[in-house]
């Protein structure tokens, strides 16, 4: 079943399993689902991820990461934004504020995608795609 919201997907499929306390979870790969797990490992919310398949079907394998000897996922919070039916935009004097700067907004600019925090720095504004804590 492909989702017309590839974000939306991921975001949802990485909540699922760390609720269900797997190691990994596979989400379909895309130009965006790429940059958006490398800013995830980048953080430190998820481990490693890796392509796996051929052709058409290609998917990204993306180790999670959990703390203490319960396992509480370091991922606690995935909010999607920004949805094909309402586009979020903002400029660098609106970048959010995720938690006070605990959690992080990933922002797709017109230099890639980036976390808030970066994006401020850089001086530039774009399409906040989601919060993450």
């Amino acid at each position: 079943m492909a989702s017309n919201d590839t974000i939306s997907d991921m975001l949802t499929r990485i909540r699922n399993s760390c609720m269900a306390q797997h190691s990994t979870t596979k989400v379909p790969a895309t130009k965006m689902t790429r940059n958006i797990a490398k800013v995830l490992k980048e953080e430190g919310f998820v481990g490693e991820f890796e392509e796996t398949g051929e052709g058409v079907q290609k998917y990204l394998v993306i180790s999670l990461k959990y703390k203490g000897k319960n396992r509480q996922p370091i991922v606690r919070h995935l909010q999607r934004i920004s949805k094909p039916g309402l586009r979020v935009y903002k400029n660098r004097k609106e970048l959010p504020k995720v938690l006070g700067g605990i959690g992080i907004a990933i922002i797709s600019t017109s230099s890639g995608i980036m976390t808030d925090r970066e994006a401020r720095r850089r001086g530039i504004g774009g399409e906040v795609l989601c919060y993450v804590w």
